[in-house]
């Protein structure tokens, strides 16, 4: 069994903020997949299905972000399922709209959910790391992932999350770089990421 958590926000102010777009990417996991309505639980809303032969429970903690380990860490116990089997979409400054990194560990770079669950589950879960850029300097950070994307940003962040969503039993199987790639391939081929760019090594 697998669980994927989707970070953000709970409630409509945030919806559309760039530091939701883990919510946004696991949401359409669910309608692409056909998994179970959302319902409340773990301090969160959870959505059940299968990608390929493995069982999924998506999450999205409704804690607010700066406590999501709280909510990952009741349905990682009530499941009994180990670090290694949790994957955490989250937003990336670091990396460029839409790019996508996949890393299992490491460091958090200053994102209060992920501090929050390696708090409270340990830091070896596998990371999705969706990229959102970055504002330029230190003190804007705040406001800009607390912004809505804009307009024109709608099409490339509706694509990441169909191409996500679209090759979700990839990541699911545990066939990172293949996953990762596949996204990339998908992202180039509507023009939003350079073969340069999607040449580069995942991990």
């Amino acid at each position: 069994m697998r669980l994927f958590v989707g970070l953000g926000n709970p409630g409509a102010r945030y919806a559309r903020n760039r530091h939701n777009i883990g919510f946004m990417a696991v949401d359409e996991i669910a309608r692409r997949h056909g998994f179970s309505p959302w319902r409340r639980r773990f301090q969160g809303e959870i959505s059940e299905g299968t990608l390929g032969p493995e069982r999924v429970i998506l999450l999205k903690p409704t804690t607010y972000m700066n406590e999501s380990g709280r909510s990952v860490q009741e349905a990682a116990s009530f499941f009994k399922i180990a670090p290694g089997d949790v994957t955490v979409f989250q937003d990336e400054l670091e990396l460029p709209p839409g790019k996508v990194r996949v890393k299992i560990g490491g460091g958090i770079a200053g994102h209060n959910g992920l501090r929050s669950i390696s708090a409270h589950i340990g830091n070896e879960y596998r990371r999705v790391r969706l990229g959102i850029g970055h504002p330029g300097v230190k003190e804007l950070v705040h406001g800009h992932v607390l912004s809505d994307f804009s307009k024109a940003d709608g099409e490339w962040v509706a694509t990441l999350c169909d191409a996500v969503a679209e090759h979700a039993a990839v990541l699911a199987k545990g066939s990172d770089a293949t996953f990762a790639n596949k996204v990339h391939l998908a992202m180039q081929a509507k023009g939003f990421l350079t073969k340069d760019e999607n040449g580069e090594k995942q991990g």
